[in-house]
């Protein structure tokens, strides 16, 4: 399934701003953070989708969230596997 590529981008926006506000004793300074909501929140541009490829982003987001550096690689493969093909 592809998705446009302006949804992508919304994806990958949110994602990198979730991930800038992201910080790993931000659930003991806020009781109210979940960062399942984060990942929702990224996800909102590109649902609805096909399950399979739903979770592929959920996990990739949340590992980008958490740790930037080490997992944006995946992310971005990931967008481009699922961006329509370029004309």
């Amino acid at each position: 399934m592809t998705i446009p590529q302006d949804q992508l981008d919304d994806l990958l926006s949110r994602t990198a701003l979730a991930a800038l506000f992201y910080y790993p004793e931000i659930t003991v300074d806020d009781d109210d953070y979940n960062l399942q909501n984060d990942i929702t929140y990224c996800l909102e541009p590109v649902t609805p989708i096909a399950a399979e490829d739903a979770e592929r982003l959920r996990v990739a987001v949340g590992h980008v969230i958490t740790n930037p550096t080490a997992h944006r690689a995946k992310l971005l493969a990931l967008a481009i596997e699922l961006a329509p093909p370029a004309e």
